[in-house]
């Protein structure tokens, strides 16, 4: 392995200062992601033209490295790297590997895309990160294989090079596995097609048999996934599956319920976590794991890890006596070495694990890679114990959150600014552990995202963020650049069928208020929505979102409440203006329920929405037009 490419290089690697000719169209200034070196030289060429013709290419380690001039690639890098030469004579692409050949294709395929004409020029460029990925969750809501062939290509286009599959969680099964048939026949159908209508308290809902009529699911065959798996090859994309444990496993103990724990008669286990005490947990697992590896080519195997509550393990005789036979002192340990024994299986079979950074809980295993979502702290005490590390912290890279003005999202505000402001070799990350830093990745999660359209507005642009930073150096970042590249890439995209998100007044907008501070409520702006809490001070208690661009029919609040019962009032104009909806909260109370709330009476643009509790105290997680 040649050595790491210093973040100085970058320093060195700048583009030529000739400007694109007056008249010329597209140019590499105007492409994402932005190339390392590139010259833009007199003269232009008809994209029309350009997109028929057949570029000479040759595939010579010693024809890169000459165009290199003396810089020093990892090897990665230079299978990745390509030259690519525009001018009178045509077009000439040098690279060491097919796999720099097809980048180069790619440039040269978005210039043509971007306008009528293409300046003459010749660019020089390679990746800074290995790991250049997005992941989608198809078990809370699934989405075919068109739609992934879709999300193939533009991720070749962006030169994005890792896709997570997110293939199972509570809500569903998604992939054929021959040993256990109920997984697909059963788990991953739902008698409901939207999450928040299935989910119960954050546990789960029914399931129902396939060709249940009405049944809302689908799953993966292992043809459908070999097909996809060809498609992702052509385009240089390597799929990383991911099988979860020992949490969110809701759907495999709904199918098999021997897979959880073995409890008192009086107690009722916890929805999520299968049995790391269970010799049966293992058997199951290895089976399907071997399906898995037999399908994915990838040398990577992803085994989750991540939220796996634990109180079951306390009661559970077969976990008790599992942690006497190993000498594990905690429960923690306890999952540590159900993700050890995997990572052995796993090793076996040629393959390596990876892991959501709560696989450091109770010891790593050896030879795991860590992706950090909970911040970047989880990553770098991974990175500290010489460990491989792909950062994905919530903050910058979760697609599901919100943009600003929105239609249904998560959590806080992720904007494509903020997404392009991360770098995952941070302050923290000292030169000589640079190298364990694979990449940066965009995850997806679809509990609000139910549609296909929907799911590319929570995609794009921010996805363009992301592929730039996982292969642009930090030199060639440009806040205001990227933004006039990411609006004309977009206008590029929505012509090829894509959906994107759009600014803020496009779509019905909903900001939480900020004059009401001295009523003790903690409030957020922009589309920015944290947990709040509110408490009855014998004031009126609630809530505002301002903003609407238009006047909306009904909204989705996710709302959890005291277990008193009592009335939530939605008032309108003032906190004791207009009632337009009340809801009932029962005896039980709500978790994070999910309710649609239909306006009623009148509701004009300007006019504040506003939540009011006289009885039992509440909190809003989410708030959103329907």
């Amino acid at each position: 392995m040649k050595k790491y490419l210093a973040m100085c290089c970058a320093l060195v690697a700048i583009a030529c200062g000739t400007q694109r000719q007056k008249g010329c169209g597209a140019g590499p200034a105007d492409i994402i992601p932005a190339p390392v070196e590139y010259e833009v030289g007199n003269g232009c060429i008809a994209s029309a033209e350009l997109a028929q013709m057949a570029p000479a290419v040759s595939i010579s380690e010693r024809g890169m490295k000459n165009r290199l001039k003396g810089q020093e690639l990892t090897d990665w890098q230079l299978g990745q790297a390509y030259w690519l030469e525009i001018g009178k004579r045509g077009v000439k692409v040098v690279a060491a590997d097919e796999q720099g050949a097809f980048y180069a294709r790619q440039t040269l395929d978005m210039l043509t895309e971007l306008s009528d004409t293409v300046s003459y020029c010749t660019v020089l460029d390679w990746p800074r990160f290995r790991h250049r990925g997005l992941m989608l969750d198809v078990s809370r809501n699934f989405q075919g294989k068109e739609f992934i062939k879709k999300q193939l290509d533009m991720m070749s286009r962006l030169k994005l090079n890792r896709f997570h599959f997110h293939l199972v969680d509570n809500p569903g099964w998604r992939l054929q596995i021959d040993s256990y048939p109920r997984l697909t026949s059963f788990a991953a159908w739902r008698p409901v097609a939207d999450f928040w209508d299935w989910e119960e308290n954050e546990t789960g809902g029914a399931f129902t048999e396939e060709g249940t009529p009405g049944a809302y699911g689908g799953y993966f065959t292992k043809d459908d996934i070999r097909e996809l798996l060809a498609y992702a090859a052509d385009r240089h994309i390597e799929v990383i599956p991911e099988i979860e444990m020992p949490g969110h496993n809701y759907e495999t103990r709904a199918a098999y319920p021997w897979l959880a724990c073995n409890l008192p008669p009086e107690n009722r286990p916890d929805a999520w976590e299968i049995c790391p005490g269970s010799e049966k947990t293992y058997e199951f697992l290895e089976k399907v794991l071997l399906e898995v590896f037999e399908l994915f080519p990838s040398p990577y195997v992803h085994i989750g890890g991540d939220e796996a509550g634990k109180n079951n393990w306390e009661r559970c005789s077969d976990c008790q006596a599992r942690m006497k036979a190993e000498g594990l002192q905690s429960v923690e340990e306890l999952q540590g070495y159900m993700i050890r024994r995997v990572e052995r299986f796993a090793n076996e079979h040629g393959k390596h694990i990876i892991g959501w950074d709560e696989i450091l809980e109770g010891g790593l295993a050896p030879d795991a890679t860590v992706m950090s979502w909970r911040g970047t702290e989880g990553g770098l005490k991974a990175i500290a114990a010489g460990h491989d590390v792909i950062f994905t912290p919530t903050d910058y890279c979760y697609l599901d959150y919100h943009q600003g003005s929105q239609y249904r999202a998560a959590g806080r505000l992720v904007t494509l600014e903020k997404v392009y402001s991360f770098d995952p070799l941070g302050e923290d990350v000292a030169e000589a552990d640079a190298h364990h830093v694979l990449g940066l990745q965009g995850n997806l999660w679809t509990e609000w995202v139910h549609e296909a359209w929907h799911a590319e507005m929570q995609l794009y642009p921010r996805a363009f963020a992301i592929a730039e930073t996982g292969w642009s150096q930090p030199s060639r970042k440009d806040w205001p650049g990227f933004k006039r590249r990411s609006d004309a890439l977009g206008q590029v995209a929505r012509n090829r069928g894509y959906t994107l998100y759009s600014q803020p007044g496009d779509l019905i907008p909903a900001s939480g208020a900020s004059d009401f501070s001295d009523s003790g409520l903690v409030h957020s702006r922009n589309g920015e929505y944290e947990f709040v809490s509110f408490t009855d001070d014998g004031q009126w208690t609630g809530y505002r979102f301002l903003g609407f661009s238009e006047a909306p029919g009904s909204f989705i609040v996710s709302i959890q409440a005291g277990q008193a019962g009592g009335q939530l009032e939605v008032r309108t104009g003032a906190p004791d203006g207009p009632v337009i909806a009340t809801l009932d909260i029962p005896d039980t109370g709500w978790k994070w329920k999910n309710r649609t709330v239909p306006v009623q009476g009148t509701l004009s643009e300007d006019d504040g929405v506003y939540f009011v509790a006289k009885t039992a105290p509440f909190s809003i997680r989410s708030f959103c037009i329907k």
